[in-house]
């Protein structure tokens, strides 16, 4: 009959996420360092070391992410790719030439604004953005582009 190791329980996992807690960061990097067998970032900040690690021993006690979301996560894009393309759809207005006049009809009144060399114009005054006009026409905030018809609604089902 073969030898079964007998010693302490491990600690759960409430109790190894408090320890955690009360490291301080010199502790969290020498954890990290005994966990990952690499140093940790040096920029990291101790929310952000507690974090991970915590991540990890609930992982390694309770799972992983599985494969489908794992491979997700892998073929998102990276923070700044995702930065830039919110800048890049913030300018789509800017491929609106001055001169150009925007129409929409929202509550049976047709609305329409001028699109001018620096804003936009609208009842006798000019905005900063359509953002502010949408929002002053409804009452609510809109994506100005969207309510003018700049920019396509995502189709039904599609993910963002």
């Amino acid at each position: 009959m073969p030898r079964v190791k007998v010693g302490p329980a491990p600690p759960t996992l409430d109790v190894e996420l408090a320890r955690l807690r009360d490291l301080d960061a010199g502790a969290l990097r020498a954890r990290w360092q005994n966990v990952f067998r690499r140093q940790p970032p040096p920029h990291l900040q101790r929310h952000l070391l507690f974090r991970v690690l915590a991540y990890r021993l609930q992982a390694d006690q309770l799972g992983d992410l599985d494969s489908e979301s794992q491979r997700l996560l892998d073929n998102t894009a990276s923070p700044e790719a995702a930065g830039k393309r919110a800048v890049d759809d913030g300018r789509m207005t800017a491929d609106v030439r001055p001169g150009t006049t925007l129409a929409r009809e929202w509550n049976g009144r047709m609305h329409r604004v001028a699109v001018l060399a620096e804003g936009f114009a609208w009842n006798g005054k000019t905005y900063p953005s359509l953002s502010k006009i949408a929002s002053a026409i409804t009452g609510t905030r809109w994506n100005g582009p969207r309510f003018f018809g700049l920019r396509d609604k995502p189709a039904k089902g599609a993910r963002s």
